[in-house]
């Protein structure tokens, strides 16, 4: 094993990390593997203990490892990266990854919308709206919380929602109720996963995660659905291009 350079401008902290990082991207440590401690680090590359502490911790930051209080410190699952670049399906995105995307419904029921999604909408009067509440998964690995809210007019008969799973929602609501969804526009705000969320998501309350809203809108130019959903931030990534 190549010796850190103490004599390099890189400082030592920073050198670990990458030695660290190379392990886990070259696969040599997998998801779930335990990384060695930092008194074994503090042996292996004779650092001080705030060297290997500070190499940890920012792989922590960064995503690629976790910590259990007691046992250790492992390797973080990698993240599912999605470019904002154009209109996506989740669904879609994950099967062309080789993974295998699985929707578990929760709920489907009709509800008087609140103002914002009424608004969302472009809803007047008392009008109720079909909610369909589903937990995203790839495989038993839940990520994705969500609720899409849905005009009566274009989910007339909501028990076809089921099928949701089967195929992916765009592609229902366009095979059952002849719409296309043509657009959309995307707000992506940082939340923390609160209580009633995490026993869905299967992770603990207080962790980070994205709230992303989105409004959906059919060839006419209309919105035909709202959905908020609660991405886990350990599991989810996404990026765009600038130019």
């Amino acid at each position: 094993m190549k010796p850190l350079q103490t004599d390099s401008v890189i400082p030592l902290y920073h050198q670990l990390k990458d030695r660290l990082k190379k392990s886990i991207e070259s696969g040599q440590w997998k998801p779930g593997d335990q990384i060695p401690s930092e008194n074994q680090l503090m042996n292996e590359y004779n650092v001080s203990r705030n060297t290997a502490k500070k190499s940890i911790e920012e792989l922590v930051q960064d995503g690629l490892l976790y910590r259990i209080q007691g046992k250790g410190t492992f390797v973080a699952k990698p993240k599912l990266q999605q470019s904002l670049m154009s209109l996506y399906s989740f669904s879609k995105v994950f099967k062309e990854k080789g993974l295998v995307p699985k929707d578990i419904i929760l709920e489907i029921r009709e509800v008087k919308p609140s103002p914002e999604i009424k608004a969302e909408l472009q809803l007047s009067g008392d009008e109720t709206v079909i909610e369909m509440k589903r937990l995203r998964c790839v495989g038993d690995d839940p990520f994705t919380l969500e609720s899409s809210f849905f005009p009566k007019m274009v989910v007339p008969e909501m028990e076809q929602l089921k099928r949701v799973g089967e195929t992916s929602l765009y592609d229902l609501l366009e095979q059952e109720f002849n719409i296309i969804v043509t657009k959309a526009r995307e707000v992506f705000e940082p939340v923390l996963i609160r209580e009633e969320e995490s026993k869905y998501l299967q992770t603990t309350a207080g962790k980070p995660a994205l709230l992303l809203e989105r409004t959906a809108f059919g060839a006419n130019g209309l919105p035909v659905e709202f959905c908020r959903s609660i991405v886990r931030g350990d599991r989810c990534r996404f990026y765009t291009e600038l130019t």
